[in-house]
């Protein structure tokens, strides 16, 4: 049995498909360069979660706080900042004193990921806290919606980003590349979404492209789709 450690998000319909497909095992985990380079991730062989990065390494510990504050977050609250301790904290940025003030304070690596904890300890990255986006008063997490975009049949790939909105301050826009001689249109979509998400979520604008920016590890760069 081949076993994938991924760092999220990972969408459930990849998944699946990815175990029906090969017939091994994708475990989700999650980690980053500040934590050299990972901290959680599923169990292989006992309990795991569809969705969750999984629990902590050992020597590691990690809860969800409320950025501002550093107060943490009810078990199953949204809203907050994964926050961690362990051995593979970095001890700071070279020569950026200020940066490493703003990502380490009292001890405690602030990872930028927005994130929940369930009553059996497993965390969830709802989305990066630079990612968020407010439309009308509203927190909306991009994840979100690309996890209902990717259950349409004809959707091969998918991200939804923030865009300037007179009205609402932001409004959604999704990035759509559908499956090879697959069909759909926008008024299709909207009802898909329509039915999968409450109002203030469904995306008002999409844009159908042959693929989407990625990183060299095969991360979707949101921030790219932002800036055209």
């Amino acid at each position: 049995m081949y076993v994938l450690v991924v760092r999220p998000p990972l969408p459930g319909e990849v998944q699946e498909r990815f175990e029906e497909i090969t017939g091994g095992k994708l475990i989700e985990g999650y980690g980053l360069t500040e934590a050299s380079p990972v901290t959680h991730a599923n169990n292989i062989w006992e309990k795991r979660k569809l969705g969750s990065i999984g629990i902590p390494f050992p020597d590691t510990i990690a809860k969800v706080v409320e950025p501002e504050t550093g107060k943490e977050l009810e078990n199953g609250e949204v809203g907050g900042e994964l926050i961690i301790q362990g051995p593979q904290v970095m001890k700071g940025y070279w020569k950026r004193p200020e940066e490493t003030s703003n990502t380490l304070k009292d001890g405690w690596l602030y990872t930028g990921d927005m994130a929940k904890m369930d009553d059996q300890g497993f965390f969830y990255i709802v989305d990066r806290k630079k990612d968020l986006i407010i439309a009308s008063g509203f927190n909306i997490y991009p994840r979100e919606i690309e996890e209902v975009l990717f259950e349409h049949p004809a959707i091969m790939d998918a991200a939804a980003v923030g865009v300037p909105d007179e009205y609402r301050g932001e409004t959604v826009k999704a990035y759509i590349v559908l499956k090879e001689g697959a069909t759909t249109d926008e008024k299709e979509l909207e009802k898909f979404c329509r039915e999968r998400l409450a109002a203030y979520k469904i995306p008002r604008i999409y844009e159908f492209r042959d693929s989407l920016p990625k990183s060299l590890v095969g991360k979707t760069l949101r921030r790219l789709l932002e800036e055209e």
